[in-house]
């Protein structure tokens, strides 16, 4: 299975959550914003949803620094 992240495509052995996606990624930060196909996804609901085929994701992580 194929889902886009941030416009690069990711190959996937079977349907994960988006939690689990995050992880795989090495994001395991709470600061992060991630919209799947045009929806923001709220925090709270990331470890039920299931990812499906072409899915597009837009992720975004808060960096610091000064």
């Amino acid at each position: 299975m194929v889902v886009h992240v941030n416009g690069e495509a990711v190959e996937l052995s079977e349907a994960v959550t988006l939690t689990q996606l995050l992880e795989q990624l090495g994001i395991t930060t709470g600061h992060v914003a991630v919209e799947l196909n045009l929806e923001i996804i709220p925090f709270e609901k990331h470890s039920e949803c299931i990812l499906a085929e072409g899915d597009k994701l837009e992720v975004v992580t808060l960096v610091g620094g000064g």
